[in-house]
């Protein structure tokens, strides 16, 4: 496992673990960060990345994105 912040661009993967604080988990979750669906990363702009998750594009913080395993 490692974290969404080192998948490469245009690359799938899918989502195995989400970690942080229960509150930061159920954020990622109402976003569409579940474990078991596939995300691919669009770009990484200023340290945020733009993420395709449940075919909807996401921006979150490298912070986040380090909370995501893949």
């Amino acid at each position: 496992m490692m974290p969404l912040t080192l998948v490469n661009v245009g690359e799938e993967t899918m989502i195995r673990k989400i970690g942080g604080k229960p509150e930061v988990r159920a954020h990622l979750e109402n976003l569409g960060f579940v474990t078991g669906s596939n995300v691919t990363v669009i770009s990484t702009i200023g340290g945020n990345l733009i993420v395709n998750v449940k075919n909807s594009r996401v921006a979150i913080s490298r912070e986040m994105a380090s909370k995501i395993m893949v």
